[in-house]
């Protein structure tokens, strides 16, 4: 508690030194947030943004968040619009790691973290935490979706723990005055296809929206090693939601989402039917996914009002390799209830909230029990934002969660938005965190959790951390033609005895705490030049991840210290998307102790566009870069292959195109 004093004393020092060592300031203020969108500087000043709770615009938040708008999510649907991988691994300071070689699953690390310190959320409700993780990026399509907000860094005041590296928050579209009608048909060169759509109407009192979707791939192996680099895949999504006005301030809102998924690669002859002898080795992911969202607002008056949210998460997932069989069910539960007052300096939100995770294996058979747990977590919050002067802001908040069986984590959190004047500004915030152990993670879903004893909290403790970032933003223009903006941050998290897999005498493995921490610093830069009908996006992630255990200091692996990513764009309004890419990895160390190469992928998509309609053309990859180039993948047989670390791409270049029709 000491260190998170001297941490938070520390951070309003900073804040109110540089409060008083600057002129004053007036008129609009430049955003220190990157913000995915091309609408002009004064409409993106009214952008609110859900994940803060705040009912200030994104202009005037303290926490520093990164926005991917509406139009970024259309351009990524057009070139991946089966899931949001692409959407969030193009970002600085965020990638993708793929977990399965021929399944293709993925988990998303943010800041050098691994996944199970990143909390998704649809809509503010933690549905993807736990078993209900696996898979989770591979099943939201980016359709139905109206904005995405990232957090980095620790952000447990609100939504409680499993946020240590941050959260994303994937805000779905709600009904307008307008009706939407929205269609897409997308294929691909490695015999892919999706087919979504997405309707929403807004009546007197009630409004919807329906998401429908069909994803489906063939098994494709692009190095003709014998091995599915691009699993078959069919996936049906379900997602309607109901939205009622009860009275002039009462409105309630009932969504339902759905996925159920088959997932099967391994040996490219037995998945086209050719089973048994050498060509017998397969991976099977089955699963479905069924959610129910419920939220009632009501306002006391225009400063204030009241919240009461729930929802309940089932899913099912059953892994099959030769001679073992994963096969659990998550039933889980969140329920809340908050207050938010505001004033025109202050504003106050404040509530209770309460978690159950419920997991149910079946025997496996063997000497490993099921791993079932029962979890029960209760948390209040509380959080403040004040405008101290018309320079300065600070959100400050206090959490208290209640984990049984693990005992409480105290989270204060602090951060502080400066204005300098019209062009600079600066956000610097942090705060602790902490992760309830399960075993569901990067390190045993590589494999297939077989072998891996239970967790439980005689044998573990919670994961604990702490945090810090800051940042200064730039953003000016040149002769009302050319706009630059530039942001630069920097970042530092320390966790404290994490959780990690050692092996035991007999093949079986076992979480523990190792007697130790792990560093991750860095930074990010991310620049953005405009010119006409032209923007070019910029950025660079540093990322230093260190382990350091029993006095032994190591790299984290699959963490590249260096990452670029480069997006140049034309686009003429309503008609023509025209964009190149360009991603950077640099080398970086593996779990055998071998270090992977450095890598460069790059991709082009054109999209005409049209009032009712457009066609596009993406093409990914388009140079081929393969982990297959550099060296074998596996080592054994085909028949029982051990994997290696996957760090670069295995489907190699492929073409996708489509139609998007608006009615």
């Amino acid at each position: 508690m000491r260190s998170y004093i001297v941490l938070f004393v520390a951070l309003i020092r900073c804040s109110a030194l540089f409060a008083m060592d600057l002129p004053g300031a007036t008129g609009k203020q430049a955003d220190t947030v990157r913000v995915f969108s091309e609408k002009p500087d004064e409409e993106l000043e009214e952008v609110v943004v859900s994940s803060t709770r705040s009912t200030r615009t994104i202009r005037d938040i303290p926490t520093r968040l990164e926005l991917v708008g509406a139009e970024e999510l259309d351009e990524k649907a057009s070139m991946k619009p089966g899931d949001i991988r692409m959407l969030l691994s193009e970002s600085t300071g965020i990638q993708t790691q793929q977990t399965s070689p021929v399944s293709a699953n993925a988990s998303i690390r943010i800041q050098g973290l691994d996944g199970r310190y990143t909390q998704i959320l649809k809509d503010g409700f933690p549905l993807y935490s736990g078993a209900a993780s696996g898979l989770g990026l591979l099943q939201i399509p980016p359709l139905d979706l109206m904005q995405v907000e990232i957090v980095k860094g620790a952000s447990s005041t609100l939504y409680g723990g499993g946020a240590i590296a941050g959260l994303v928050n994937l805000i779905s579209k709600t009904p307008t005055e307008n009706r939407e009608l929205n269609f897409l048909l997308n294929g691909t060169s490695a015999l892919g296809l999706d087919v979504s759509g997405f309707y929403s109407q807004k009546f007197d009192r009630i409004g919807l929206t329906l998401f429908v979707s069909r994803n489906s791939n063939t098994p494709c192996d692009p190095a003709g090693i014998g091995l599915s680099a691009i699993p078959k895949v069919e996936r049906y999504t379900v997602n309607p939601r109901l939205f009622v006005r009860l009275g002039q301030k009462t409105k309630a809102d009932f969504g339902v989402n759905t996925a159920f998924e088959n997932r099967l690669g391994g040996d490219m002859l037995y998945l086209k039917g050719r089973q048994g002898g050498e060509h017998a080795y397969f991976e099977r992911n089955k699963t479905s996914r069924i959610s129910s969202q419920f939220s009632l607002e009501h306002r006391f008056s225009n400063r204030s009002k009241m919240n009461i949210r729930n929802s309940y998460n089932y899913f099912e997932r059953t892994i099959t390799i030769p001679g073992y069989v994963f096969d659990g069910v998550q039933n889980g539960t969140f329920s809340e209830i908050n207050y938010l007052h505001s004033s025109e300096k202050t504003e106050w939100v404040g509530g209770v909230n309460l978690w159950t995770d419920n997991f149910r294996e079946k025997p496996a058979g063997g000497s490993i029990a099921p791993r079932n747990y029962d979890q029960l977590t209760g948390g209040v919050f509380v959080q403040n934002l004040s405008r101290i002067t018309d320079r300065l802001s600070l959100e400050s908040g206090l959490r208290g969660d209640c984990v049984a069986g693990y005992g409480f984590a105290i989270l204060p959190r602090l951060s502080a938005l400066l204005k300098i004047d019209k062009k600079w500004t600066s956000r610097v915030g942090g705060g602790p965190g902490y992760k309830t152990p399960t075993i569901f993670t990067e390190e045993s879903e590589r494999m297939q959790y077989k072998n891996v004893l239970s967790v439980n909290s005689h044998a573990n403790r919670l994961e604990r951390s702490y945090g810090v970032n800051g940042d200064i933003n730039y953003r000016t223009s040149i002769a009302d033609r050319i706009t630059f903006s530039v942001n630069q941050l920097f970042f530092y998290t320390r966790l404290n005895s994490p959780l990690m897999l050692v092996s035991l005498s007999g093949g079986d493995r076992q979480f523990q705490n190792i007697d130790g921490h792990t560093d991750t610093k860095g930074a990010e830069t991310n620049i953005k030049i405009g010119y006409e009908d032209f923007k070019l996006y910029l950025g660079y992630t540093f990322t230093d991840a260190v382990v350091k255990e029993n006095g032994d200091r190591y790299q984290n692996p699959l963490t590249p210290k260096h990452r670029i990513n480069t997006v140049l764009m034309y686009e003429v309004e309503e008609k023509w998307r025209i964009g190149l890419e360009a991603y950077y990895n640099s080398r970086q160390a593996l779990n055998d102790g071998a270090t992977g190469r450095a890598f460069w992928v790059f991709g082009a998509m054109v999209e005409r566009i049209w009032e009712h309609a457009s066609v596009f053309v993406n093409f990914e990859n388009f140079t081929d870069t393969r982990q297959t180039r550099f060296g074998a993948i596996h080592t054994g047989p085909i028949t029982n292959p051990v994997f290696k670390d996957i760090y670069a791409p295995l489907d190699g270049f492929v073409i996708n195109a489509g139609i998007k029709l608006r009615l």
